[in-house]
């Protein structure tokens, strides 16, 4: 048998299609949902729900965003 030209498996397939659909943020999306965060209406949880992003990654995105404020100030 030729396993030269295998099928990629169903994993990796649906792996290529999530990464390939993914959204993306720019830079003003960012930072209203990180200045949303800031003014503690919902809480964080709620808020990524609601956007659809990982609590990992609006926390990035704030201190990303916290950083480049403090260079600015520098």
């Amino acid at each position: 048998m030729n396993t030269k030209h295998s099928k990629p498996s169903a994993q990796a397939v649906v792996k290529d299609i999530r990464r390939a659909t993914r959204k993306q943020y720019g830079a003003e999306e960012k930072i209203r949902i990180v200045l949303e965060g800031l003014r503690g209406e919902d809480s964080i949880a709620e808020l990524c729900r609601r956007e659809g992003i990982a609590q990992g990654v609006y926390y990035k995105w704030s201190k990303d965003f916290m950083e480049a404020g403090k260079r600015r100030l520098a």
